[in-house]
């Protein structure tokens, strides 16, 4: 494990870079802070190019640095205010690594259950959503341009790990890619404060879908909701307009794989 001191060492100016959007579409990989994560990423094939490990807390990290390692890192020590300074977070857990970013699908090889992102802005919203889909049972994230970045530190965090088992794919052209997906045979199902009654009109059981949710603010827009095989609600019993959209989307999908 080799020591790194200075802020300005060009592996630090690097994996701060990470932090942004632009910094992570360049260099083609993304940000993973803490044990937890970095081995949730590594095990399911991700690749690390560099690892920190804060060198007060070296022999902690031991077997992490040697997983980091045996997967193809460069490891470093570094201390607290390198890692501080790197890490999203403002109170780091002692080591990230920068990884590989995984591949996206296309509609020839999208998954079968999917929840589709039409404008989802808030970090937490977007890594709930997929933390949610990963345990009810869905198999991928499909996310318009206008979405957070999957990739960035909150997203990841909110996620918890699920964001390294189920697939995901950043379109230019969502409603492109729904239409694609339709002439495949799958169901556009689209949550519309304006829709039928969810528990009346669920597809449960469907084979392929795609759920689409809608921006926080907005909903679903004009293009995606006009091509929706099916327009769905929550009811609304109380005094409430809507539902956050994690929320929203939870119960939805839960319910879609109710008869899985």
């Amino acid at each position: 494990m080799t020591d790194i001191q200075s802020m300005q060492n060009p592996v630090v100016k690097r994996l701060k870079g990470l932090k942004d959007k632009k910094g992570r579409e360049e260099a083609g990989e993304m940000l993973v802070e803490g044990e937890k994560l970095m081995l949730e990423a590594a095990g399911m094939g991700l690749a690390p190019s560099e690892a920190l490990i804060e060198d007060e807390q070296a022999p902690r990290f031991a077997a992490l640095a040697g997983r980091m390692a045996a997967c193809g890192a460069r490891v470093y020590a570094v201390p607290r205010r390198v890692l501080e300074a790197v890490c999203d977070t403002r109170t780091p857990q002692g080591a990230c690594a920068a990884f590989s970013l995984p591949a996206p699908f296309d509609a020839a090889a999208a998954p079968a259950r999917l929840v589709a992102l039409d404008g989802v802005q808030d970090p937490g919203n977007v890594g709930t959503i997929w933390r949610t889909a990963d345990a009810a049972g869905l198999d991928g994230l499909l996310m318009s341009r206008a979405c957070a970045d999957p990739f960035s530190p909150k997203v990841q965090r909110a996620a918890m790990g699920s964001g390294f088992r189920v697939p995901v794919s950043v379109t230019e052209d969502l409603p492109g890619m729904l239409r694609a997906l339709q002439a495949r045979g799958y169901a556009v199902i689209a949550s519309s404060l304006h829709g039928d009654p969810f528990y009346q009109g669920a597809p449960r059981g469907a084979e392929r879908f795609a759920l689409v949710i809608g921006n926080e603010a907005r909903g679903v827009s004009d293009e995606v909701m006009a091509l929706a095989d099916v327009r769905l609600k929550l009811p609304m019993r109380g005094g409430a307009e809507s539902l956050n959209a994690a929320v929203a989307a939870g119960i939805m999908m839960y319910e879609l794989m109710r008869e899985k």
